[in-house]
């Protein structure tokens, strides 16, 4: 038997309160909100290959930000991982007696902090450096996500706002470093006939 942190005792009377209620919700929303769960990471991949894409017509330095957004939402995942395998939360669904929309994760697959809350707030974060408008859509989805994960039932609320907090806080401070080292990175690129593709549209 693993010996596992028990988050009940933060927010698990929030956590029950919304289980029930995604229970007591129409068949269509509970269904909405579990394919966005499950699938809604797809549409961050998405605004990254838009945001490039555009960044691409404006010069070689946006198109070098563009393309450390996906770099940044890996390391986010990865600082994120690490965390779990730290704190070693069990999933709210093992230690709370509640009826979940999707099925409970197995006993080792750790709650604290939520994984799809802190990629979908790193992309959302990194984006805004790319394209206020491409970002700001993207911090709405992240929202969403991270709203969806304690609705399906496999995470507590303390999980997706520290997820959050970390994807969007090692997007920032990398991003930043990113745009001040972009200029030089984006010379060197331009410089290689391979690579030039990846910087411009023409």
């Amino acid at each position: 038997m693993m010996l596992a942190f028990d988050g009940a005792s933060i927010d698990g009377f929030a956590y029950q309160d919304l289980v029930r209620l995604a229970q007591r919700s129409p068949g269509w929303l509970d269904t909405a909100v579990t394919l966005w769960s499950a699938y809604g990471l797809a549409l961050f991949a998405l605004l990254m290959v838009a945001g490039w894409w555009r960044a691409r017509r404006t010069g070689a330095t946006a198109a070098v930000t563009a393309l450390a957004v996906p770099v940044v939402v890996v390391l986010a995942y990865g600082v994120d991982a690490l965390l779990k395998t730290a704190v070693r939360e069990d999933r709210p669904c093992r230690s709370l007696r509640v009826s979940t929309l999707e099925a409970c994760p197995a006993p080792g697959d750790w709650s604290f902090p939520s994984n799809h809350a802190a990629i979908a707030a790193a992309a959302a974060v990194a984006l805004l450096f790319v394209s206020r408008r491409l970002g700001a859509v993207a911090c709405v989805a992240a929202a969403a996500m991270a709203a969806s994960r304690v609705w399906v039932g496999v995470h507590y609320p303390h999980d997706v706002v520290t997820g959050l907090a970390v994807g969007g806080l090692i997007a920032a401070v990398t991003m930043l470093a990113v745009r001040r080292g972009s200029p030089a990175l984006a010379r060197r690129v331009t410089a290689s006939a391979p690579l030039r593709p990846l910087l411009s549209a023409s």
